[in-house]
């Protein structure tokens, strides 16, 4: 099938909560990228998120949950194509343009980037081959830059509005729905949960969280074990 010859336009979607650390950084590092819009949907920031996000760009408020604030954000956002980004993420240059690439294609409905945690030491190499490797069978998670059709996005009505666990839903879904492209451009994420935390506590509530997910607890019960880092 011959690329659509109309330019894919990208919407850029970032929810945020007191990211008055990262956000900048990345806003920054948005406007060399070439993005047609980027929008920031803030959830009740106790810091100056939204004052920093609005000397960049386009700042909406929303209720401090992700799910709702991405959904906002995508009710608002004007591009063909909806790339959903955490603020402590840093996409590579090329990024944007190879979605744009993927994107020409009608046959693709989605996809995400390859996520490269940042840090440089052993835990970071094996959370960034574990995410490589687990996507190919459409587990994947907001971190990873998750991308598709406006057309798409409507058709599946969004993310579930729950405190945790939308991302996997919504790619779940988004998995079954059509072919996607991994594509192969970095996603530099930021390793502060487990730096933070403990690297094998982190791993063992990521494994008890999904499981017990798979076993039917709601996910409302579940965000009393999975709290917010900043």
């Amino acid at each position: 099938m011959q690329p659509s010859r109309e330019p894919v336009t990208l919407s850029v979607i970032l929810p945020t909560h007191n990211e008055a650390r990262s956000i900048e950084r990345l806003l920054v590092h948005l406007k060399g990228l070439g993005p047609e819009e980027v929008i920031v949907v803030d959830g009740e920031s106790s810091d100056s998120t939204s004052e920093i996000a609005s000397q960049y760009t386009k700042v909406l408020r929303a209720s401090a949950c992700r799910a709702v604030q991405m959904n906002e954000g995508a009710r608002a956002a004007s591009g063909d194509v909806l790339l959903f980004l955490h603020a402590d993420t840093l996409p590579a240059d090329g990024a944007l343009d190879a979605i744009r690439r993927a994107m020409a294609d009608p046959r693709v409905i989605g996809g995400n980037l390859d996520v490269r945690y940042e840090g440089g030491d052993l835990a970071a190499a094996v959370f960034t081959l574990i995410n490589r490797w687990r996507r190919r069978f459409g587990v994947f998670y907001g971190d990873s830059g998750i991308f598709c059709r406006r057309s798409a996005f409507e058709s599946l009505g969004g993310y579930r509005p729950w405190p945790i666990l939308e991302d996997y839903e919504f790619a779940r879904r988004l998995w079954r729905s059509g072919r996607l492209a991994f594509l192969d451009a970095p996603l530099w994420v930021s390793a502060r949960r487990w730096r933070k935390s403990g690297l094998v506590r982190t791993v063992w509530l990521w494994f008890w969280i999904q499981a017990l997910y798979l076993a039917g607890v709601s996910p409302h019960r579940l965000a009393r074990w999975y709290r917010p880092v900043r």
